[in-house]
């Protein structure tokens, strides 16, 4: 009897391991299929510029029509997360991603597909606005960071692999095909989503005034100067990682869409330096490290101007790291800037955030189409001083170390 009663508490304890390790793959998909989409396009800019006959800057607005959608839809998923549940907003927007994706194959004029990629922005924000606040409520008793970090790590491989997955299919077939095998990935994940992913148990509505709320946030000079760190770390990142794609397919480099699909490998050097980041803020604070940040970034993006590979790659790499580490130092100081309401906070920074994306994915053409990658560059390294002496005039304060779960949650806005 004795052994029995082992035996089934053994069994209990094994069931209940499964159901959380599956919660937890869940959540890892959800960042995962976020950012499958959004940015997979990059790669592939060269060639759809060719196939529609468009400018670098035009061709751009694929990247930035989403970004835009994202900014806009972002302030209103709490919403529909508070009336029909966080499950089920998250499952279905994953799914809806696909249908976009799908169409964007049949697309055969540029207003067409533009019209596919707003739609992909727009169901963006349900998968990764709501993951982060699912696990904040259901993980509240204990492992909210360990979780955030799978999340975290979800999300950098969705946009790794939709990179890669869009360059190398065009590589080998052509673009629509490419899409093609997007919207089945992001379709398989939804519903892997849809039936691992736990109903919500630990939820909390919220509260009413949330527009005074947000109105006190726009008057805190700290949150305001938090914000445009935000709207430069994103305008930088998409503004380069854009337009490299057209300097590397020129002469001399002349890559194809493989080739610039095997470029983005350098966001893993700048994954694999996070860790690193994270100690660097809690000895230096939010402000110096934002500074050391944006100083690294200026070093990589004016490596970029030399004629060579491995120096492009080496300055992207560099790049990656003071962007990504600016990125930690500016969504963790949010918490010590705001003043009460922390969620609205972060809510007005992801819009922020994605807002300077769309501009970062546009205006940086006009300068391509006049002075070239040198163009870009210099406009990119101007606003990356310009950026770090903002934080270093108004980051003022006491600069405490984050707790690990306040710090990944509030930097899981977004995959950059």
């Amino acid at each position: 009897m004795k052994s029995m009663a082992t035996w089934g508490s053994s069994f209990a304890a094994s069931s209940t391991l499964d159901a959380s390790s599956r919660q937890t793959a869940a959540v890892v998909l959800a960042g995962f299929c976020a950012f499958l989409d959004l940015y997979a396009p990059q790669p592939m800019l060269p060639e759809l510029a060719r196939t529609f006959g468009r400018t670098p800057g035009q061709i751009s607005q694929l990247i930035s029509i989403s970004t835009v959608a994202v900014a806009l839809a972002a302030p209103f998923i709490g919403l529909l997360g508070d009336r029909w549940g966080r499950k089920r907003v998250i499952a279905a927007s994953a799914l809806l991603l696909a249908a976009p994706t799908l169409l964007a194959a049949t697309a055969t004029s540029f207003g067409q597909l533009m019209v596919w990629r707003f739609f992909v922005g727009l169901f963006t924000p349900g998968v990764f606005a709501l993951t982060v606040t699912y696990i904040n409520e259901e993980w509240a008793a204990g492992g909210a960071g360990r979780t955030m970090g799978a999340y975290v790590s979800g999300t950098v491989s969705g946009g790794f692999v939709g990179r890669m997955l869009a360059a190398f299919v065009a590589g080998h077939g052509d673009w629509r095909m490419a899409f093609v095998a997007l919207g089945i990935l992001n379709a398989i994940g939804g519903v892997a989503i849809w039936r691992w992913m736990p109903v919500e148990q630990h939820a909390t509505r919220a509260t009413r005034g949330l527009g005074r709320t947000m109105l006190g946030h726009l008057k805190n000079s700290r949150l305001l100067a938090t914000y445009a760190a935000g709207f430069c770390v994103l305008f930088s990142l998409l503004g380069v990682f854009t337009y490299v794609n057209f300097l590397l397919a020129a002469s001399p480099f002349h890559m194809n869409s493989v080739e610039l699909g095997r470029v983005f490998v350098v966001y893993l050097a700048g994954a694999a330096a996070m860790p690193l980041f994270g100690r660097v803020i809690d000895r230096l604070g939010q402000r110096r490290s934002f500074a050391v940040g944006m100083g690294v970034a200026f070093v990589g993006v004016l490596l970029t101007l030399i004629p060579s590979v491995p120096a492009v790659l080496l300055g992207l790499a560099l790049f990656c790291m003071g962007i990504f580490a600016g990125q930690s130092a500016a969504s963790s100081y949010i918490g010590r800037a705001a003043t009460g309401a922390k969620a609205a906070a972060v809510g007005l920074y992801v819009t922020a955030y994605y807002i300077g994306g769309s501009f970062g994915a546009a205006v940086p053409g006009v300068f391509w189409s006049r002075y070239g990658w040198t163009g870009c560059v210099a406009l990119i390294a101007l606003i990356e001083l310009a950026t770090a002496a903002l934080a270093l005039r108004y980051w003022r304060g006491e600069e405490k170390p984050a707790e690990p779960s306040e710090g990944m949650l509030e930097s899981a806005g977004g995959e950059a």
